[in-house]
C-alpha cells in the first residue's frame, strides 16, 4: 500500500472507486469540480485536493474517471495535470476514451511517466461492491504494476498494449446497448400478444436470451425509473466512438448502426439527461402498454 494515489473524478463510478481504495489502505488524494463529491470522497478515507493539478501533483499513481473525452482533455492537458506527474509516475485513465486520444496523451507525458487505459464496466452498484470489471490496456511492465491496485475495484482484464482497453470496452458497450435497444421490443412483442410481463422476463433469463440486460437492467424498466445513473448522453457518446472504431472494420455493422440510431431517437423524445433505458420506455409509450412490474426492486446504485 505504499502507492500514493490521486483520483480525479468522483462522480458515480469515480467516487465509489476512490473509497475503495482508500478502505484498502492506499494514501488517496481526491478532487472532483463538485465540491459535494470531494466531501463524500473525504468522509470515506480520501484526503481532499483544491485542484486536478494539486492531487496530480507527488502522487506515484493518478487515476482519472472522466465522463468525457473532452473532459480529459481539459483536466489533463489544458488545465495541466497531465505535467505535474513526476517521472517513475503511472497515469491510468478509467474514462472510457478514444484509443488514439490515449496514445496521444500518452506522447505528451513527462518523461518518465507511463500511461494505462482501463475503462471500467458492472455499473454503480458494481464500483460500490469491487465487482466491476476493468479492461486494462499498457506495457507488461506497467500493467504488472497497475493490476494489483485496480483489482480492489473489481477484476482485470489485460487487454493487450495502450489504448486496447478501451476498444474492448466499446465492443463491450456495442453489445450491451444492442440488448438494451432490443429488450424494449422483446417485452413488447410478448405483452401485445398475449403474454404476461412477469412471465417473459422469466423465460428470458433461463433461456437463450439471457444476458447481463436482462437481468441488471430489467429492474430499472420495471420500476418506472430507467436508470438515471448512467444516461443517454453518455450512451450516445460511446455510440459515438464505437462508430470510430466501426470505420476499420471494412464492412457494416446494421446492428451497432441500428442502436445508436434507436438511442438518438428516445434522446430526441426524452432529453440527453434521462436514464438511459428510456431506450425502451419509447416502445412502451408507442405500444401503448406499461412496463411496470410489481417488485422489491431496489435501485442497483444502493444495492
Amino acid at each position: 500500500m505504499h502507492e500514493r494515489i490521486g483520483f480525479i473524478g468522483l462522480g458515480n463510478m469515480g467516487g465509489p472507486m476512490a473509497t475503495r481504495l482508500a478502505g484498502a489502505g492506499y494514501e488517496v488524494t481526491a478532487y472532483d469540480i463538485n465540491p459535494a463529491a470531494v466531501d463524500v470522497a473525504v468522509a470515506g478515507g480520501c484526503h481532499a485536493a483544491r485542484s486536478a493539478n494539486e492531487c496530480a501533483r507527488g502522487t506515484d499513481l493518478l487515476l482519472t474517471s472522466l465522463p468525457r473525452p473532452d473532459h480529459v482533455q481539459s483536466v489533463m492537458i489544458d488545465d495541466g495535470a497531465l505535467g505535474e506527474l513526476a517521472p517513475g509516475s503511472l497515469w491510468i485513465d478509467l474514462t472510457t476514451n478514444r484509443k488514439d486520444f490515449v496514445i496521444e496523451l500518452a506522447g505528451k507525458a513527462p518523461h518518465g511517466v507511463s500511461v494505462v487505459d482501463s475503462p471500467v464496466t458492472g455499473a454503480v452498484d458494481g464500483a460500490r461492491n469491487g465487482k466491476l470489471t476493468l479492461f486494462a490496456g499498457g506495457s507488461d511492465e506497467d500493467l504488472d504494476r497497475a493490476v494489483p491496485v485496480l483489482e480492489h475495484l473489481g477484476r482485470t482484464i489485460r487487454c493487450g498494449p495502450l489504448g486496447t482497453g478501451n476498444v474492448t470496452k466499446l465492443v463491450t458497450n456495442q453489445l450491451w446497448f444492442i440488448h438494451a435497444a432490443s429488450l424494449g421490443e422483446g417485452f413488447a412483442l410478448g405483452m401485445a400478444n398475449g403474454v404476461e410481463l412477469d412471465v417473459l422476463w422469466d423465460a428470458i433469463k433461463d433461456s437463450v436470451a439471457d444476458s447481463f440486460v436482462a437481468r441488471h437492467d430489467a429492474p430499472s424498466i420495471f420500476s418506472g425509473h430507467y436508470d438515471p445513473s448512467f444516461t443517454l448522453d453518455l450512451c450516445m457518446k460511446d455510440l459515438g466512438l464505437t462508430m470510430e472504431l466501426a470505420e476499420n472494420v471494412g464492412t457494416d455493422l446494421p446492428m451497432t448502426t441500428t442502436a445508436q440510431q434507436t438511442f438518438a431517437r428516445a434522446t430526441e423524445r426524452y432529453g440527453a439527461h434521462m436514464g438511459e433505458l428510456h431506450v425502451a420506455k419509447r416502445i412502451e409509450d408507442d405500444a401503448q402498454l406499461s412496463f411496470r412490474l410489481d417488485g422489491d426492486w431496489v435501485p442497483h446504485w444502493e444495492a
